[in-house]
């Protein structure tokens, strides 16, 4: 029984272990520092951060590890293969997948411009539902609207 239970609690450390490591960021910046009294890694200047395929540059950022949380500002951008925003800042969510993206928001994908103060983008469903003063441009025509929403993989407004 003992030696059940070993095996078993291996097994589950080897698993957490794996899953940990393959979500675990690349983070690089000008300065960066841990602050103790918050758990967040500090991040200033020339901020980037990459998390399974997906990048956010940044001025500057705060990160949770644990949870892959990250706040950022400034020259805001998230890029993951033809999906690119800019913005004035961005909070992601990493446990959900999610990330809010806000001021000055601008989204560009190929034959698409949507520019609006706000997208929430969810990478599990590739919805982004952008909201206050939207324009869009696809396909040489354009439109305005107060909200939208658009799914990345079939290239439609819902």
């Amino acid at each position: 029984m003992k030696t059940k239970t070993f095996i078993l609690t291996l097994l589950l450390m080897l698993l957490f272990t794996a899953t940990t490591l393959a979500a675990k960021p690349t983070i690089t910046a000008d300065q960066q520092y841990f602050d103790i009294n918050t758990g967040l890694y500090v991040l200033n200047g020339n901020v980037y951060i990459e998390v399974k395929n997906r990048v956010i540059t940044a001025d500057q950022a705060k990160v949770n590890m644990g949870s892959l949380e990250v706040w950022g500002n400034g020259n805001i951008t998230v890029k993951q293969d033809d999906i690119f925003f800019t913005a004035d800042s961005v909070y992601v969510y990493g446990a959900q997948d999610r990330a809010i993206v806000e001021g000055n928001v601008h989204f560009t994908r190929t034959n698409l411009n949507v520019i609006a103060n706000r997208v929430d983008y969810n990478w599990r469903d590739k919805n982004a539902q952008f909201t206050d003063n939207v324009q869009i441009q696809q396909n040489g025509n354009s439109w305005s609207a107060d909200t939208v929403k658009y799914n990345i993989i079939t290239d439609t407004f819902l």
